[in-house]
């Protein structure tokens, strides 16, 4: 089957986009909607360790993720003694909406600011739109507008594994 086709066919209304970027931040948002009601999709993503990319982890395994639904809760990475503070959870209102502060890889050592937020938004009893929102600000030499594309690109990654997780779900 032709990959367009294949897209178009089984995307679940895929949104995904840099809504803005100039020299000093941008911001990417990824709306998808899936076959599930809000709590099994907020749950199913507080459950990080089984949806991350292992690739985009510091230690290449998905296993040593965590993720605290509560203020000042930890997204972090932890293996044999090493330990990554990911985020910060800065807001949360269960099976509805989390938020994080910081920034992800590359980003926490470059003097930048991220705010992440998750809205799991029930359509239906058995039907739900993920919204994924990530913002960056901050300075980096030759702009910032320069990673855009590359965050896009893997946070649309993250999303389609747990829209993927979640399509195993019904």
């Amino acid at each position: 089957m032709n990959k367009l086709v294949f897209l178009l066919l089984f995307s679940n209304n895929i949104f995904a986009e840099v809504v803005q970027k100039d020299k000093h931040g941008f911001e990417i948002i990824i709306k998808k909607t899936v076959n599930v009601s809000s709590e099994v999709a907020y749950s199913q993503f507080i459950n990080i360790s089984q949806w991350w990319n292992k690739d985009h982890t510091w230690f290449g395994e998905s296993e040593n993720l965590t993720l605290e639904p509560k203020a000042g809760g930890c997204f972090c990475e932890k293996s044999e003694g090493r330990e990554v503070l990911h985020m910060t959870v800065s807001y949360v209102e269960p099976n509805k909406e989390l938020r994080m502060i910081g920034g992800l890889g590359p980003l926490q050592m470059m003097g930048v600011q991220g705010g992440m937020r998750w809205q799991f938004t029930a359509i239906s009893k058995s039907k739900t739109e993920v919204v994924h929102t990530y913002q960056v600000v901050g300075f980096l030499p030759g702009g910032l507008d320069k990673l855009a594309a590359i965050v896009d690109k893997v946070q649309s990654s993250q999303v389609d594994s747990l829209i993927a997780k979640l399509n195993t779900k019904h």
